[in-house]
């Protein structure tokens, strides 16, 4: 179906395998329109959580396709990142939480997708980095964006500034990450995870997203009063109230998405 990407259902979990092994993933216009095509008709009835991952050992995604870039003019370089930023916007307000499972190389573009999944699970040899000063440009993707929310606005300009790549213990170390495991068991921890994302209540877990993301930028008594009304919406759907029958009865509860 795609030229770029490998899709693969394992339950109620979907992954999405970035597939360009001579760049080493790198991402060019076929790649994001790929992607955006499949975010569009991702079916969030089916799938309860999505892996997001790159081909092969050595790289997730090692940035952008500098060889597509390295002629563009300004309103051609304004149209390549306005068009990955609204596939990675994509890809952090789809309804079900997306893990990306970062192997290898995590360079500009990579970083800057990987920052875009709600949360990030890497092998040992990964590298972080937004090396795009080194090549007179900025990140183009939301990285100045995501990054500062992420690890803070200090370390974020220290590693936009000097380009320097960071190893896989040291973005566990300033919450770029969420875990670093031996790279022969990376897929296994991301799907671990997200199976158990799956088994919780699908609109809860919609909702959690929703709220997290939406309240980042309210003031405390804005996003106070919103989660609470979220949280009283919860209260209409079967999941609620099986889930919470089944606590009280010490069983186990199998959650329907309604």
């Amino acid at each position: 179906m795609y030229e770029h990407l490998k899709i693969e259902e394992r339950g109620t979990v979907a992954i999405m395998t970035i597939s360009a092994p001579k760049s080493l993933n790198a991402l060019n216009t076929i790649i994001l329109k790929e992607m955006d095509d499949y975010l569009t008709h991702f079916d969030c009835q089916k799938y309860r959580c999505l892996i997001v991952t790159g081909d092969g050992e050595k790289s997730f995604v090692a940035g952008a396709d500098i060889s597509e870039m390295a002629t563009l003019n300004v309103p051609q370089g304004q149209t390549f990142g306005s068009r990955g930023a609204a596939v990675f916007r994509k890809l952090e307000t789809l309804h079900v939480p997306v893990i990306a499972a970062v192997n290898g190389f995590a360079l500009g573009g990579g970083c800057e997708l990987a920052m875009a999944c709600d949360i990030r699970i890497c092998s040992d040899n990964a590298r972080f980095g937004q090396p795009e000063v080194g090549l007179g440009i900025i990140p183009g993707f939301s990285g100045t964006v995501r990054l500062a929310r992420l690890v803070g606005m200090g370390m974020a300009k220290q590693l936009i500034y000097t380009g320097k790549p960071i190893k896989a213990d040291e973005a566990l170390r300033i919450g770029l990450v969420n875990a670093v495991v031996p790279q022969t068991e990376l897929m296994d921890k991301a799907m671990e995870m997200a199976n158990h994302i799956a088994a919780n209540a699908p609109l809860a877990v919609k909702a959690a997203k929703l709220c997290i993301n939406t309240e980042w930028d309210m003031e405390a008594d804005e996003a106070i009063r919103y989660e609470s009304g979220i949280f009283g919406h919860c209260f209409a759907t079967e999941d609620q109230k099986n889930g919470m029958k089944a606590f009280l009865e010490k069983g186990k509860c199998e959650f329907i998405g309604k």
